[in-house]
């Protein structure tokens, strides 16, 4: 990818010198205290993000301890005699027991619980809308590719510590998502049935299923949690923090708070997260599972719906036709499959972005300053369009529910859905598009023509104008320090010995057209167009 100042191209190197220098410059040989000690922090609003997440899973993993001194996780069966009426002698599991004396009968216990539950959604939310922002803004280039894919990772078994969390009660509507969960596992060819017997300890539902989850949700999953996050911290402090472009801001340094005023801040701003977890939780009921009753393979409950996290999944499955296929004598359920596969693709893809980016632009050198998302108009489209097939694909697992409440068929809703996933992700990446291109043609003018000033002035021969005023520096530094690149041609897609395929060279060279060929960024004005336009201003 050509830009304003190409790096010069290495020499040739073997394979393994070439992956050696690659792991040396993301993970360093410098210690990471030496890195801490110098750290400094950008004073951003968009930097609390990841601040809640780590934040809400302190909170997480604090009233996890406290629920499991009274959770039994046991699908044995007893008489329920606790502080519930309604279900008194009824027969139902120990945890479904148990789940119940915590709400009802330990003093505190219910605000714990919904605490836990609504510290998990904000941790995955807070996960998710972090990524999004490295994501806009560039944040996963040269040398942090590493720190994406701990996040990425760490976004994924968040997914999956909630579904084994909200399993372990051992309700109705957990029953019911467990078996929608089971189905979609018995859809994989060949290995579908080991692994839906490994995973619930017999047929489903076995006796052994809340064991084996209360194993993943208290112990497997944190602890692999618990790694990603020490090493996404440690990887941050070993290249410093990343910052938004400005006066003295360069990839070289970091403008920002001192450690200790930063650790002020953090310590206020951890009570304010766990303040605001904890008046949700007193004062917004959340997996009632009491109206829910214990779960039994015989019924669904009527109505259920996952948390939001795991809803892209649900609305996938319920929106694919029944389709059905024999292939060598087995049928293919591609009613299970074929969203599943979807769904994972759609991950990978965010996963893999910054690998494919970096191949498309050959850009080798490390970035610390932030992008403007207006000025990468096509990441931010497709960033963009993504989102959108994650909130069409939940509505459609609420398909139900919007039928019910706005009184038409859950069919229309349901095609609606179907045409929405194909229709609505092409509609969000040109509109996107569009808004990143006109905000780059107000961002010229603005350096060109400077601010409104509100003043209007009639000239001699008696046309009125208004006054427009220059930025100051700092503004115009903000507005103009963005990089543009050339997209590649297929002489420099190729490797330095030249070996590249046919196919790759035309592929590199098509997708970096597709991200900065022509109609995809506004040129910047040049110093020579800002001084005469300005000059013609003054005068």
């Amino acid at each position: 990818m050509g830009h304003d100042s190409r790096p010069v191209e290495p020499e040739q190197e073997r394979t393994g010198e070439r992956l050696a220098r690659w792991a040396d410059s993301r993970l360093g040989h410098r210690r990471v205290a030496r890195s801490a000690r110098r750290l400094v922090f950008p004073d951003h609003w968009s930097f609390m993000l990841g601040e809640i997440a780590l934040y809400s899973f302190v909170i997480l993993l604090i009233t996890g301890v406290y629920l499991s001194f009274y959770f039994h996780p046991s699908s044995d069966l007893v008489v329920y005699q606790g502080g519930y009426a309604p279900l008194r002698g009824q027969l139902v599991s120990e945890a479904f027991d148990s789940t119940l004396h915590i709400s009802f009968d330990v003093r505190g216990g219910l605000l714990v619980r919904q605490a836990h539950h609504w510290a998990a959604l904000v941790f995955v939310a807070a996960v998710l809308v972090h990524m999004l922002r490295v994501f806009f803004t560039g944040a996963f280039r040269k040398p942090r590719e590493l720190n994406w894919v701990l996040g990425f990772g760490l976004f994924v078994l968040a997914m999956f510590a909630g579904l084994t969390g909200y399993d372990l009660p051992d309700d109705l509507l957990s029953g019911t998502g467990l078996q929608v969960v089971n189905g979609t596992i018995l859809s994989i060819p060949v290995v579908g049935t080991y692994l839906s017997f490994l995973l619930f300890g017999g047929e489903f539902p076995g006796d052994d299923l809340i064991a084996r989850f209360n194993t993943l949700h208290v112990l497997g999953i944190p602890a692999l949690m618990v790694a990603l996050i020490v090493g996404h911290v440690a990887l941050a402090v070993r290249h410093r923090h990343t910052q938004y472009p400005g006066p003295g801001r360069t990839r070289g340094n970091v403008v920002g708070l001192p450690p200790k005023v930063y650790a002020v801040k953090a310590a206020a701003y951890f009570f304010l997260v766990a303040g605001v977890i904890f008046f949700m939780a007193a004062v917004a009921e959340i997996n009632p599972i009491w109206d829910y009753g214990p779960f039994r393979p015989d019924q669904v409950s009527a109505g259920s719906q996952p948390d939001w996290y795991m809803g892209v999944a649900d609305g996938l499955l319920r929106v694919m036709p029944g389709w059905e296929i024999d292939f060598w004598g087995h049928t293919l359920a591609l009613d299970n499959l074929l969203p599943l596969l979807a769904g994972v693709l759609l991950f990978l893809a965010m996963g893999a972005y910054p690998f494919l980016e970096a191949w498309v632009t050959d850009d080798d050198r490390e970035q610390h300053l932030l992008d403007r998302p207006r000025n990468r108009p096509v990441r931010t489209a497709l960033g963009v369009a993504w989102l959108s097939v994650y909130a069409v694909a939940l509505i459609g697992a609420a398909n139900d529910i919007i039928a019910t409440r706005l009184h038409v068929s859950v069919n229309a809703v349901t095609w609606a859905v179907r045409l929405g996933l194909f229709v609505v992700p092409v509609l969000a990446f040109g509109v996107t598009k569009r808004v990143a291109l006109g905000l780059q043609r107000r961002d010229r003018d603005l350096v060109l023509h400077g601010r409104e000033s509100g003043i209007v002035k009639r000239l001699p021969h008696g046309e009125y104008v208004e006054v427009h005023e220059p930025l100051d520096r700092a503004r115009l530094h903000t507005l103009t320090a963005h990089e543009q690149y050339r997209p590649l041609d297929a002489a420099s897609a190729r490797d330095g010995d030249g070996a590249v395929p046919r196919r790759t060279q035309r592929l590199r060279t098509g997708l970096s057209g597709f991200l900065y060929g022509p109609g995809t960024q506004v040129p910047k004005p040049t110093a020579s167009e800002h001084e005469e336009i300005t000059g013609r201003h003054e005068s």
